[in-house]
């Protein structure tokens, strides 16, 4: 759910935002711009609430939070072969690594962080930052296009594997293996991603008519949706609802399209009783003998419901998140503004645009008096799309429902296999030892390491830089230790 802007959208207007993305439960908006970055809260509807602010790294276009918690990654165009890791609460560089060539992307969970070259990817264990596994034979990558569950019970990576189709990848961050690998698209692929148990994986190629919805770890068809027949569009995000019930879908047009997965059912369909049902069925029948491509369109369901956007051509990302009890969807866009729309879970339809927030904190009258002229919604829809139960959201592990973004989340001890982590504003994850002059540091090298300096990975990995070898980097005013990160127990 990451997305970086372009220099200049359509039309020559230079976007606002260099980079944006949302954290993994949906509670938290990062964007990063020729500034710095900043942190937002979405606990709120009618307050966007600025958790973080950095002005101290220029040019900023990859800003990844772990969560709620106080760990972000951050890479800049001033160092675009570095990530960095901090721990923003308390101000604090907690390493950073340097590769062989540009950072395209990064994604993380509880258990792994995944940077992803053109070329490479490269599989580090977060609690100790540990480089566990490479990715080296992989096809050309050019937009670092991959996608990892949010959930690290099933911490599955999914990447192309292929230049020329849609074909995907399926790996398993735990074991380090593949598991299995999808014929998902005729064409290359544009946009993939995880739902939030990791047990489905979503797809869409670069023609972004057809979004499909597979089975993990098996790589099964589940669903199949079309978003549109008369053009072809740039999907630029693709998010599952955190209950798994909808998948939402973004594009370089006007439109965001929602669609429901209905549950599967694998009983045999009652008889018709009435006329048009008779029709249905017959119709139905009748798609078998036509052709392939024709009987598919006839079989591949709609969106549920749709999101209209004021422009067009922008750079954007959209999620669906639980927001004051009820489902929203949000929209990201590279001008610099976040849309809230409401959403109806019973009926869908068209979503209602409820509020516009300015992320860059210069909101124009104009758009103050735009919020406040906008009609109240009906009164009767809070209660048509109130959720029945809780129980989607509550049992999902880790997850805090009321607030969690701005509390910090308290992990239960068996969501750790090694042990309780805590994240409240005194001890974040991760709990490294920290002392005010003190601050860790480890850099890996990948680019012109002499041969003396590479060994072989743990599980029979090609060659790879020694780990334990860190370039110590200091600031004015401050101590640096020169001991491998590693050794910094988080």
């Amino acid at each position: 759910m990451e997305a970086e802007a372009a220099d200049a959208a359509p039309g020559g207007v230079e976007a606002a935002l260099s980079c944006f993305s949302f954290n993994q439960d949906c509670t938290s908006l990062a964007i990063g711009t020729k500034a710095g970055y900043k942190l937002f809260s979405l606990s709120s509807v009618e307050q966007l609430d600025q958790v973080h602010g950095n002005n101290e790294i220029p040019n900023v276009y990859i800003v990844e939070r772990l969560f709620s918690s106080s760990l972000v990654v951050v890479v800049s165009h001033t160092k675009p072969r570095q990530m960095n890791v901090y721990h923003f609460k308390k101000g604090t560089e907690i390493c950073n690594y340097s590769y062989s060539s540009n950072i395209l992307s990064i994604k993380l969970n509880r258990q792994r962080l995944l940077v992803c070259l053109e070329e490479s990817i490269y599989i580090h264990n977060i609690k100790d930052m540990k480089l566990l596994k490479t990715l080296l034979d992989i096809p050309a990558n050019p937009t670092g296009l991959c996608a990892l569950s949010i959930n690290h019970s099933n911490s599955y990576l999914a990447y192309p594997g292929s230049l020329t189709t849609g074909e995907i990848v399926l790996y398993d961050g735990s074991s380090l293996k593949t598991v299995c690998t999808i014929a998902a698209h005729e064409g290359t692929l544009a946009a993939i991603t995880f739902n939030s148990s990791g047990s489905k994986l979503a797809s869409a190629s670069e023609k972004g008519t057809v979004i499909r919805v597979f089975s993990v770890p098996d790589g099964q068809k589940l669903y199949e949706f079309r978003r549109g027949m008369k053009r072809y569009v740039t999907i630029s995000s693709l998010v599952f609802s955190m209950d798994s019930q909808f998948l939402c879908a973004s594009s370089n047009t006007e439109t965001v399209h929602i669609f429901k997965l209905e549950h599967l059912t694998h009983s045999r369909p009652e008889e018709p009783s009435t006329w048009s049902g008779y029709m249905g069925k017959m119709f139905m029948a009748a798609t078998n003998y036509l052709p392939a491509q024709v009987s598919d369109m006839m079989n591949q369901d709609r969106a549920f419901a749709t999101g209209r956007l004021n422009f067009s051509g922008q750079k954007n990302i959209c999620t669906l998140s639980t927001i004051q009890k009820l489902p929203r969807l949000l929209v990201a866009s590279s001008d610099g503004h976040l849309y809230i729309y409401n959403l109806d879970p019973q009926d869908g339809g068209e979503c209602v645009l409820i509020k516009t927030h300015s992320l860059l904190g210069s909101e124009t009258a104009e758009e103050n008096k735009e919020n406040d002229l906008r009609p109240p919604l009906p009164q009767s829809y809070a209660a048509t799309v109130a959720r029945p139960s809780p129980s989607a959201a509550s049992t999902m592990p880790g997850y805090s429902e009321d607030g969690g973004a701005l509390r910090g989340e308290v992990i239960p001890e068996h969501e750790f296999a090694t042990g309780p982590v805590c994240l409240d504003d005194e001890n974040e994850f991760p709990p490294f030892p920290f002392r005010e002059t003190q601050r860790p540091v480890c850099e890996l090298q990948l680019a012109n390491t002499p041969a003396s300096q590479l060994e072989a990975g743990a599980d029979g990995s090609r060659m790879r830089p020694r780990l334990g070898q860190p370039t110590p980097r200091a600031r004015e005013g401050s101590a640096v230790s020169t001991r491998p990160c590693s050794e910094f127990l988080w």
